[in-house]
C-alpha cells in the first residue's frame, strides 16, 4: 500500500496532506524518512511526527445532521464553525460530499478514504436527495426543466437529468447523481428563483430519519453493509494491505 494511502486509512490526513507530511520529513518508515511513492507492507513500523501509527481494526461511518452555519472544511480562518469541530470522535473523520454553509442536512462522515473516493466519484451515479423551498411559486414547466437538466453558464456545463417531485407551490424534492458546486442553488437561480431552504435528507441508502439538527449517529451494521456493497467495497474488519 502506498504510504500516502496508508496515512489516509489510518485517519491521519488526506492523501494530499500525507504527501505534504512526507515532503516535510515528518513520516518515518522503519527508521528512515519516507519518500513520495514509498510502499508499506505488514510488519513495517510507521511513525508520524514521532508517534507510531497503525491501521484501525475497523472503520467508522457516521450520519451527521449539519446545521445551517456550519462550514464543510477542516481549515478555514473565516469560518465561525467547522464541521470537523462539531463531531465528537477519537478518529479523524472526513465528509463524503459537502453541503454549503447555508444548507443543512445529512452528511456521511468516515475515516475510510476508499469509501469517500467511491461515494464522491461522479461516474458512480450515487443518489443524494434534497428538500428545497424557493421564494415564489414554481410551475410544473419549470420543475420539468430542472428534471431535464439545466445549462449553467458560469460552469459551462449542463446538469444531468434528475428526479423532481413537487411538495407544495413553492417547494419540491430533487434527487441528484452529481455534486457540482452549489448545484441546486445555481439551477434554481438560472430559472429566476432564489432558494430559501435546502436540506439533504438522503445519501444513497442512508436517510436523515429522526436525527436532530447537530446530532450524529453511527450507521447500523446493515446500513454500513449496504453502503459498502453499493460502493463496490468490502468492510474492513482487520488490517489488510492491498
Amino acid at each position: 500500500m502506498r504510504i500516502n494511502k496508508y496515512l489516509a486509512k489510518c485517519g491521519i490526513c488526506s492523501r494530499r496532506g500525507a504527501d505534504e507530511l512526507i515532503l516535510k520529513g515528518e513520516v518515518i518508515i522503519d527508521g528512515r524518512c519516507a519518500l513520495l511513492g514509498d510502499e508499506v507492507s505488514d510488519g513495517m513500523k510507521v511513525c508520524v511526527s514521532g508517534e507510531e501509527i497503525s491501521l484501525p481494526d475497523d472503520t467508522v461511518v457516521m450520519a451527521y445532521y449539519k446545521p445551517v452555519g456550519v462550514t464543510c472544511s477542516e481549515k478555514d480562518s473565516h469560518a465561525d464553525r467547522l464541521v470537523t469541530d462539531e463531531i465528537s470522535s477519537d478518529r479523524r473523520l472526513t465528509y463524503a460530499g459537502r453541503l454549503d454553509k447555508d444548507s443543512e442536512g445529512l452528511l456521511i462522515m468516515t475515516d475510510d478514504g476508499d469509501l469517500i473516493n467511491s461515494m464522491m466519484r461522479g461516474a458512480n451515479l450515487h443518489e443524494k436527495e434534497y428538500e428545497v423551498t424557493v421564494d415564489k411559486i414554481i410551475s410544473d414547466i419549470e420543475l420539468g426543466k430542472l428534471a431535464s437538466g439545466i445549462y449553467l453558464e458560469d460552469l459551462d456545463t449542463t446538469t444531468r437529468p434528475c428526479k423532481v417531485t413537487r411538495t407544495s407551490d413553492t417547494s419540491f424534492n430533487i434527487v441528484l447523481t452529481q455534486g457540482l458546486n452549489r448545484q441546486i442553488r445555481r439551477m434554481c437561480e438560472s430559472l429566476g428563483y432564489k432558494v430559501l431552504t435546502l436540506r439533504r435528507t438522503r445519501v444513497m441508502n442512508v436517510t436523515l430519519g429522526n436525527l436532530q439538527v447537530g446530532a450524529s449517529r453511527i450507521l447500523s451494521p446493515e446500513e454500513k453493509k449496504t453502503l459498502y456493497s453499493d460502493c463496490g467495497l468490502h468492510i474492513r474488519t482487520e488490517s489488510v494491505f492491498m
